[in-house]
């Protein structure tokens, strides 16, 4: 292993400083993802920074009725707080569909977030991989791609993004707060990733010298019909093959009064399914309308020689979830001569 420096931060201001010195400096938070990337020497920072003692490891009520979660609240704390789990439930099920009970006990919220892509050409470096070694090529293109992008892929990259979570955090209309050397700002959820274009070396939008300080779930999705599915190859322990976060709400006449849905394991990135929101809302709550506007989204997909299944799967989970979210729809009323 690559001898690299350690740095425990006692502030955010102090982390930031520490961040933006060396250009090759990294969080440590849960280690989960990026300790074993060191181990595999896909990682090499120049230095660690520890963000694990800051004082951002708390899930609180925001005066305007949203809810911080700090970058620092394990994965396994944040499901099972009452603020999240009975206002964002489709936050809680994502989260809990994620890797195994000891490691949502050491993952944190914002290591959720920076967590890198698991396509095995990337963890291998006797691989081409543009993420890892940009101009190396993209290994997986000819090569193994089962589990790869069938959205928003480059030909420089169709790796997908392994989160659960960012996947309801896209759904629920989320804020990723930061912290750098020019001050504090929020990102919205669904464009904290990027897609890869030329440059899939860059996961995020985080400039140099930030780091994550927490996540805002907005009042406005709080308490609204949410909910998450996870499409894998066994029934634990292992990412998406496709998923589904949506969050629906519906006037008294049926139709939809709003609509938040994102797949995850389809792209780069948790993806916003912009298309398919703006064609429902106003139109009827029903399985026909769910379909269409889906349908609709996924016209933009290119699937790869071995992942076109991904398509219909995505397709089946969307439906299944929006109708499950939708009230019943009651049986109309038949007047006799005596009603």
């Amino acid at each position: 292993m690559k001898p690299f420096g350690y740095v425990r931060a006692a502030t955010v201001e102090e982390a930031a400083e520490a961040l933006a010195a060396r250009p090759g400096a990294r969080c440590l938070g849960g280690g989960t993802n990026l300790v074993d990337l060191m181990k595999l020497g896909v990682e090499r920072p120049d230095v660690l920074v520890d963000v694990g003692r800051l004082p951002l490891d708390t899930v609180e009520e925001l005066p305007d009725g949203s809810v911080r979660a700090g970058a620092t609240v394990r994965n396994s704390d944040l499901a099972a707080h009452p603020l999240v789990r009975d206002r964002y439930p489709a936050l809680s099920q994502a989260l809990l569909a994620g890797a195994s009970g000891q490691l949502r006990n050491a993952a944190t919220t914002g290591g959720n977030l920076l967590q890198r892509t698991r396509c095995p050409h990337f963890q291998d470096l006797s691989k081409p991989c543009n993420k890892r070694a940009p101009g190396s090529g993209c290994g997986a293109r000819e090569g193994t791609h089962r589990d790869h992008a069938v959205l928003g892929h480059s030909e420089h990259c169709i790796a997908t993004h392994p989160s659960d979570m960012a996947v309801a955090l896209a759904a629920l209309d989320a804020r990723v707060e930061l912290y750098g050397g020019q001050g504090a700002r929020a990102v919205p959820a669904d464009r904290f990733h990027r897609l890869p274009g030329d440059h899939p070396e860059r996961d995020t939008v985080i400039r140099p010298g930030e780091l994550i300080t927490g996540v805002v779930l907005p009042a406005a999705t709080a308490a609204l019909p949410s909910a998450y599915r996870k499409a894998r190859d066994r029934a634990s322990y292992a990412f998406a093959l496709a998923s589904v976060a949506a969050v629906l709400d519906t006037a008294d006449d049926g139709t939809v009064a709003h609509v938040g849905l994102a797949f995850g394991a389809l792209a780069h990135k948790p993806w916003r399914a912009e298309r398919a929101e703006t064609a429902l809302r106003g139109a009827p709550a029903t399985p026909d309308s769910f379909a269409r506007a889906v349908d609709l989204e996924l016209e933009a997909a290119r699937p790869l020689r071995d992942n076109g299944y991904k398509v219909p799967l995505a397709r089946n989970l969307a439906v299944d979830v929006l109708t499950r979210l939708a009230p019943p729809v009651r049986p109309a009323r038949h007047l006799t001569e005596d009603s």
